[in-house]
């Protein structure tokens, strides 16, 4: 009896281990969702595929081999050798094979290594906008619960509140509509306790479909977080917003369309062959060879489309400087702008956390204590309850907007 009661304490451990969540820090969600995001392996193979068609750049055409008759008669009685000719035609073998330049040999080498340059940029681009989004939901999951612990701590605190009103009822120290004004505000908190609930929920499974998880995969955060000291009205962010891998990218495409005006320009460029042919000939004929050396002369008429090809690959460049440009100008205005409503959240969050919270608490418990000491009454410390729950709340939703905020101005500079 006692060893089964043994086996059952030691399968009641295990199993309470294995349900339990598994608690994330950001940190973790964040290299998760790097080593596991569909979206990035995505880009990984592209990028495997680009740099796997770049080791064939130096290949050379295939040799065209050719075989036939060469200045045969048709009367193929000519062919045989008698007292009056030795013999006419020739059956032929011919290899002829092209010799690419070595200018466009090293410019097509050198484009198709820079291909996947890229796209690895858009992966870094990706993994950002992911990042944020991950730091966003992790961010709101902390806030919701903060919510539901005051919501919870005001469950019990009503509860308290309502018993002590049946009992004061009974000697007719309370009056109905305090108490009904009450179980009011107790169903309210079990309201947004369900609603609370629900958003954890929601959070859980987007932060699982980063990480690639199962959407049903139980899921913990810790509580731990960092509000930034971002003062950025004096600083010259040319640095970080040239170092943003939207920036980089469009540098990249740039490196390759000049890369590509360099191909066009390598194929205006002669290349050489050579021809070599074997004639076996009929009769008693000798056996004859043929060894030509060729070279192709680019004319005007021949070169029209590369020259088109290389103007449009410069107006190209143009046009993405301008982009560039553009998206700087933009991050620039953006990043300022938010930085400004960062530190006004922070002076307003830091206000009511500092002054009108611990002012409203201590009207609460001066309006709790005059009820209790039948000297006041309860109306005024529900309302005085009502008014420190409200503004706990809106702390919270602002320390929210502060931490979203933040997210924000992080994925602007792109840095952790």
């Amino acid at each position: 009896m006692l060893k089964n009661k043994f086996y059952i304490a030691i399968s009641c451990l295990i199993l309470s281990t294995t349900i339990a969540a598994q608690t994330l820090s950001l940190d973790a969600v964040l290299n998760t969702i790097k080593t596991n995001n569909p979206q990035l392996k995505m880009y990984d193979t592209d990028i495997q595929s680009m740099d796997a068609l770049a080791k064939g750049a130096r290949s050379w055409m295939p040799p065209q081999v050719e075989a036939g008759f060469f200045m045969t008669p048709y009367n193929s009685k000519m062919w045989k050798a008698n007292e009056m000719s030795p013999g006419m035609g020739n059956y032929m073998l011919g290899v002829t094979q092209m010799i690419p330049n070595a200018s466009k040999l090293n410019a097509n080498e050198n484009l198709m290594k820079a291909m996947s340059s890229v796209e690895n940029e858009n992966k870094n681009f990706s993994l950002n906008q992911l990042n944020a989004l991950a730091k966003t939901y992790y961010y709101e999951w902390i806030i919701i619960k903060k919510k539901t612990k005051i919501a919870q701590d005001n469950l019990l605190l009503l509860d308290y509140m309502i018993k002590s009103m049946e009992i004061r009822y009974q000697y007719n120290m309370d009056k109905l509509p305090s108490y009904y004004k009450a179980k009011s505000q107790y169903a309210t908190l079990q309201r947004m306790i369900v609603m609370l609930e629900n958003d954890v929920s929601q959070r859980k499974y987007m932060l699982n479909t980063l990480m690639a998880r199962d959407k049903k995969e139980d899921l913990e955060i810790d509580s731990n977080y960092e509000i930034k000291d971002f003062n950025l009205f004096e600083t010259d962010l040319s640095s970080y917003i040239n170092n943003r891998s939207d920036i980089k990218a469009i540098d990249k495409t740039k490196t390759i369309n000049k890369l590509k005006i360099e191909v066009q320009r390598a194929e205006t460029k002669p290349e050489f062959g050579v021809k070599y042919d074997h004639m076996f000939a009929f009769g008693n004929q000798p056996q004859q060879f043929s060894l030509m050396g060729m070279i192709t002369i680019p004319m005007p008429w021949s070169t029209k489309m590369n020259k088109a090809n290389m103007e449009s690959y410069r107006i190209k460049n143009e046009s993405l400087e301008w982009q560039k440009q553009m998206i700087a100008n933009e991050a620039n205005g953006m990043i300022k702008g938010m930085n400004a409503e960062f530190l006004n959240l922070k002076k307003q969050y830091q206000i009511t956390h500092d002054n009108i919270i611990p002012a409203l608490k201590r009207n609460y418990d001066t309006a709790i204590l005059a009820w209790q000491n039948n000297t006041g009454d309860l109306f005024v410390a529900l309302d005085a309850w009502e008014a420190l729950n409200m503004t706990q709340i809106e702390a919270l939703d602002k320390l929210k907007s502060i931490l979203v905020t933040q997210v924000e101005i992080e994925k602007q500079l792109e840095t952790k």
